[in-house]
């Protein structure tokens, strides 16, 4: 049985770290805390994260501010058209005065890599990225290289002006363990941003956390106690995408093509947990769950051409399954 006395405190000690994160943070980003606090909880589970939202709204700012808050490799790659594997991963370059070919390591084999619009570049471009960020490793010539720890991979996309675009397939999509949406700020946080930006001078991001830290914290984010009930109710809120008539949710049959798949259970458990670590608990409670849920199933819920047709979006079908299945 697990001391959740014992692991509070201690989660309260490594947990340190997360606020001088997000106060460095805060000093360029206003507003958007909920967009902060989900690069916590992909740093943190060792998950990617798709952020989306249309121009201007920080996304790129963000990214940008975590790596300078952290002692961490920064590359950001702008994915057009014309850009081909080897400008991610690298290639082999002859050297004439070896008479061999050596290695040259693209801007992959960072800590966190900034892949901006990544809708932009076509399939083989993608996948040559998701692979790296499924296992971890790049093959260039006969040679495999693990890529540094921590390594989180955060793409940006643009919903609107969908021209030229190469949209990720599903099963792409589903690499990512969160996709995150960004909405417009509020008046008054848009005016802070407005005296930010056209004062004499812009506050700086120091670096405040080294990746041993955030390494050491992903072990103890997986030592946050979970009940069976909340196992429970993360499987019974997955299945209820796959399965909906079981759960009393006929109408939504006709709006599923497809549900969560079982990286969908994982990424909702690990997102939960790391949810209650930044809120500096040992336990994960059902809000955790339902904080982070839409986050961890909008990309994964497949709709059907009535819902498109009836502009039903997985945000609504999400809430529908929040709020039939029982908390426990």
């Amino acid at each position: 049985m697990t001391d959740i006395q014992e692991l509070n405190e201690r989660i309260q000690r490594e947990s340190s770290f997360v606020d001088l994160l997000q106060m460095e943070m805060g000093k360029v980003i206003i507003g958007q805390k909920s967009m902060t606090e989900r690069l916590m909880i992909g740093l943190l589970s060792n998950g990617h994260i798709l952020l989306e939202g249309i121009p201007g709204l920080a996304k790129t700012l963000a990214i940008k501010s975590l790596s300078s808050a952290i002692h961490a490799k920064f590359s950001r790659i702008q994915f057009t058209p014309d850009l081909l594997p080897a400008d991610l991963v690298g290639t082999m370059i002859y050297n004439q005065r070896k008479e061999e070919f050596t290695v040259r390591k693209g801007p992959l084999f960072s800590n966190l890599i900034l892949a901006d619009e990544i809708n932009r570049a076509p399939a083989k471009v993608q996948s040559a990225l998701l692979e790296a960020m499924q296992e971890r490793q790049v093959t260039i010539g006969d040679e495999t290289f693990a890529l540094p720890e921590p390594f989180l991979v955060l793409a940006t996309q643009n919903p609107i002006e969908q021209e030229g675009t190469y949209p990720l397939p599903e099963a792409q999509v589903d690499r990512f363990m969160l996709k995150v949406v960004i909405g417009y700020p509020s008046q008054e946080e848009e005016r802070m941003i407005i005296r930010q930006n056209i004062a004499n001078t812009y506050p700086t991001v120091n670096a405040v956390v080294k990746p041993e830290a955030i390494i050491k914290a992903r072990s103890v984010v997986r030592e946050v106690y979970m009940d069976e009930k909340i196992e429970k109710y993360i499987i019974d809120i997955v299945f209820a995408t796959r399965f909906p008539k079981e759960y009393k949710l006929n109408k939504l049959t006709q709006l599923i093509s497809f549900g969560g798949s079982p990286r969908a259970s994982i990424n909702l458990a690990l997102a939960a947990k790391a949810y209650a670590f930044i809120k500096r608990r040992g336990y994960v409670i059902p809000e955790d769950v339902r904080a982070i849920c839409h986050d961890v199933l909008r990309h994964r819920i497949g709709l059907t051409y009535e819902a498109e047709a009836e502009n039903i979006t997985s945000e609504e079908i999400i809430n529908e399954i929040l709020n039939a299945i029982e908390v426990p």
